[in-house]
């Protein structure tokens, strides 16, 4: 007989079945909507639903029915080959092993995938398939130490052990295994120095492209988040850009650093043509009055440039009003389908947290442990542009580490923190970036501290290695 809910339910009658109406319901706690519609989203987006899945610690064994079991049993299995997870791949596979029968043929597999058309809400059944696995869990467990509780002849102290065992077997999926013996660190730090010694002052991390820079930080390491902060108009986003530029597309003999951009000030579009136009070096101002003719030489540039960035490995998400956790989740989903090496929020202050209704100094907080939390699961360095407060202008004086806007959990959180602020020999008429800019490296948790100088080319909106 075919293992779906409908003949599950529709089998003989449990003992529960037969207790009067008013009985509580004492079957185990499950939910055939939730079940169906992850094997739906499963379906219809198998890449990112099922690495939600994964990360969520969904198994076969969370399923309740038989069949759906099998159906996600069979999904991983399809997935970790790197076949495409479609209705028509399952159902041949299913065939194949002569299992079509047991999920309930044909008919069964078009009633689940005709549950839902979107994946929208594939989080909230992730979920709820994860809970329900794991009360049932909890149930067993529990129930298993009161029929030993019964039969208890002694021991109390290896029998109160042996209970709260149990019950950690099932509650420790709850979080991830976090805590590794010493000797993991060990051998990964032995990696790191041999790295060193073979590069022999070579960059270990992602190179910002600046050679000064660099020179301090060795490039952007993993799991650091840096913070690239400065007052309005000083140009923290093409410098950031900049450093996105020369990731993607490095000078020769480097491999290029698959980036991510999240903006949420401007508009991808925006940022594409800053970007070219950055990278041909065509004044934007000059293409905007119409001052380049068709056949010159700088829309040959232009062209150029566009077809270098159109084989870079650079992702731009321009989403407006994200949270913390729907930055993390995006980031996330766009991992799984190509490695990351480096991410770009342009910038802290416009992310939320996830209750609007807090302080905003806790909202902030809150974005900036996340932003550090995303640097650490992604093994990958995180650029994170912030704001000033007026402080330094008031005083006219340089920036300084408490001038980070709205949070000093900023400044806690941040491996590195970047400066950038107006020398102090600049016309003070306009507020905006001047020819030259000095860099402040005012923290690094593993390196110097000081002041760099770098060049600022205004027509094209590029920061460049200092030249006096």
């Amino acid at each position: 007989m075919a293992l779906t809910p409908a003949t599950s339910r529709r089998g003989r009658s449990s003992p529960e079945e037969t207790l009067p109406s008013s009985a509580p319901d004492r079957s185990p706690p499950h939910s055939v909507e939730a079940e169906e519609h992850v094997i739906a989203c499963c379906l219809l987006d198998g890449n990112d639903t099922i690495a939600r899945c994964l990360e969520a610690r969904i198994s076969a064994e969370s399923f309740y029915y038989p069949a759906n079991r099998l159906l996600f049993e069979i999904t991983i299995e399809l997935y970790q080959k790197g076949s495409p997870v479609t209705l028509e791949v399952l159902a041949e596979e299913l065939k194949t092993r002569r299992q079509l029968d047991a999920v309930g043929g044909f008919p069964y597999l078009m009633q689940v995938t005709g549950k839902i058309p979107t994946t929208a809400h594939a989080g909230y059944f992730i979920d709820k398939v994860r809970e329900k696995h794991l009360l049932r869990e909890l149930i067993k467990a529990a129930t298993g130490a009161v029929e030993n509780c019964y039969s208890f002849t002694g021991g109390l102290e290896e029998f109160v052990d042996k209970v709260e065992q149990d019950l950690f077997k099932v509650t420790q999926d709850r979080v991830s295994d976090s805590a590794k013996e010493i000797k993991d660190a060990i051998k990964d730090a032995n990696a790191v120095i041999a790295k060193m010694l073979l590069k022999k002052g070579e960059l270990t991390g992602v190179s910002s492209g600046f050679k000064d820079l660099d020179a301090m930080t060795f490039g952007f390491q993993k799991q650091e988040m840096i913070i690239v902060a400065a007052r309005p108009s000083m140009g923290k986003t093409s410098f950031a850009l900049n450093i996105a530029e020369s990731a993607a597309l490095p000078k020769p003999g480097r491999e290029a650093v698959p980036t991510l951009v999240f903006s949420l000030e401007m508009s991808s579009s925006q940022l594409a043509l800053r970007m070219l136009t950055s990278r041909s070096r065509v004044n934007l101002k000059l293409l905007r009055d119409g001052l380049i003719g068709r056949d010159s030489q700088q829309i040959n540039d232009l062209g150029k440039a566009a077809e270098e960035f159109k084989k870079a490995p650079v992702f731009i998400d321009d989403s407006s009003n994200l949270t913390i956790m729907e930055m993390r989740a995006k980031a996330r989903r766009i991992y799984a389908r190509k490695k990351l090496g480096l991410i770009v929020v342009d910038y802290l202050q416009l992310v939320s947290g996830s209750d609007p209704r807090s302080p905003r100094e806790q909202q902030v907080a809150e974005v900036s442990r996340g932003l550090k939390a995303m640097a650490k699961e992604l093994d990958l360095p995180v650029i994170v542009l912030s704001q000033l407060n007026r402080a330094s202008e008031k005083e006219n004086r340089t920036p300084r580490l408490s001038d980070l806007r709205e949070s000093g959990s900023i400044e806690q959180d941040a491996d590195v923190v970047l400066m950038l602020s107006r020398p102090k020999d600049a016309d003070e008429k306009f507020q905006v970036a001047a020819n030259a800019a000095d860099l402040i490296v005012a923290k690094q948790r593993n390196g110097p501290v000081g002041d760099l100088k770098l060049t600022f080319l205004q027509e094209i909106t590029r920061f460049e290695n200092f030249t006096p």
